[in-house]
């Protein structure tokens, strides 16, 4: 599992070719990051039901509505529901880090969405080598598209995150600790077309509610 330097310079805005220096400066920060934190992951798979209001997962008691989930679910009978985060030490490493420098705090951030990108690259290449002969599409979290973000609390109540990994959801429904992810991944028996991931790709741009708060979805 590795931190991709390069998405971690597009979490952190740089358009174009970054210069050598702020490489090398984010390099340092995500060898650190990824020598104190680990992300870690659970994940459970369900049976999916197609329903003239959505997708439902009869065993999450869970409906996806909405086209983003019928794009992505149109072919698959089963779904994994995935959390991963990077727990309360980054949120306590970023915040001494902004007390102290702000640039390099910013870096962390940026760091700290990639790191906890791949520890869902982790779980989907885990969750593969279980399902021999199973296409996944690519990951959706509530908050892409049309699918709610109100289902983040469900998601996370289904996979017990606050009991495995430490992870709940606030009242304003941002997850606490704040790099972490909840997402959907579809299970199918062909090839699931791709997509780019990333805010950097993202059709939602600058109107996404979610990087307004400093946060993403993980897609």
């Amino acid at each position: 599992m590795e931190l991709n330097i390069d998405e971690a310079l597009r979490y952190a805005g740089v358009r174009g070719e970054p210069s050598g220096a702020l490489r090398r400066q984010a390099e340092t920060v995500a060898a650190a990051l990824t020598e104190a934190v680990r992300p870690r992951y659970t994940y459970r798979i369900f049976e999916v039901k197609r329903r003239g209001d959505g997708f439902y997962l009869p065993g999450a008691d869970i409906l996806l509505p909405g086209e983003s989930a019928a794009r992505m679910l149109a072919e698959c009978d089963r779904a994994a529901l995935l959390a991963c985060t990077l727990g309360a030490q980054f949120d306590a490493l970023l915040r001494t880090e902004q007390a102290r420098d702000m640039a390099q705090a910013l870096l962390l951030d940026a760091c700290g969405s990639a790191w906890v990108e791949a520890g869902c690259g982790e779980a989907e290449r885990e969750l593969q080598a279980r399902l021999p002969g199973v296409w996944l599409t690519d990951r959706f979290s509530p908050g892409y598209g049309d699918l709610p973000l109100a289902l983040q609390p469900a998601l996370c109540a289904v996979l017990d995150t606050q009991r495995r990994l430490g992870l709940c959801v606030t009242e304003s429904l941002l997850m606490n600790p704040g790099k972490s992810v909840t997402a959907v991944i579809g299970l199918a028996a062909r090839p699931q077309a791709a997509r780019i991931r990333g805010c950097a790709y993202c059709a939602l741009g600058e109107k996404c509610t979610l990087r307004k708060g400093g946060k993403h979805c993980g897609n």
